[in-house]
């Protein structure tokens, strides 16, 4: 009767993406060159997504942010262990020393940079080195999630590399 009446149930509705995000997992890059430095590591807990911010003493210009099959140190090419299932290799167009090769960012612990305990997405956050005016780090996730990368402006003259990975699809 209900449909001779004109009244229908509605249609199951699309699912929309996680949050509404639509960022992929693919390579995010931009090859220009830095001439700020790595200064600071930190990381942060979102509703839909975790966190990491690499702040740099000026402007932020090139990055290569991928997932790999393993992270490798920045010259030697060693491996770098992480916990997870997943790993992205982030990499700064921009070194973390300063013209007289002085260290700007030399963390306490480079296996444990962030402490991420608790992290819905993030198992653990590794220096991989500077070398050469390029430096990495190693992001251990619990999947391969997608991801998406921000810079932006300050504190001050200051900038900050951002890179969201999603806690689901």
């Amino acid at each position: 009767m209900a449909a001779g009446l004109g009244v229908l149930a509605p249609a199951p509705a699309a699912a929309d993406p996680y949050c509404g995000q639509v960022w992929g997992s693919l390579i995010k890059t931009d090859s220009a060159m830095s001439r700020a430095k790595v200064v600071n590591v930190r990381s942060g807990q979102h509703y839909c997504f975790d966190r990491l911010v690499i702040e740099l003493n000026g402007p932020v210009a090139g990055y290569t942010i991928r997932y790999v099959p393993e992270v490798v140190q920045d010259g030697s090419g060693l491996p770098v262990p992480l916990r997870g299932q997943a790993f992205i290799q982030l990499t700064v167009n921009a070194p973390a020393y300063d013209d007289a090769g002085k260290p700007t960012y030399n963390p306490a612990n480079k296996r444990e940079l962030a402490d991420v305990t608790g992290y819905q997405t993030f198992r653990q956050v590794a220096w991989a080195g500077s070398f050469e005016g390029y430096s990495s780090l190693g992001l251990g996730v619990r999947a391969r999630l997608p991801f998406r990368v921000l810079t932006m402006s300050g504190p001050g003259a200051g900038s900050r590399l951002v890179v969201d990975v999603a806690h689901f699809w």
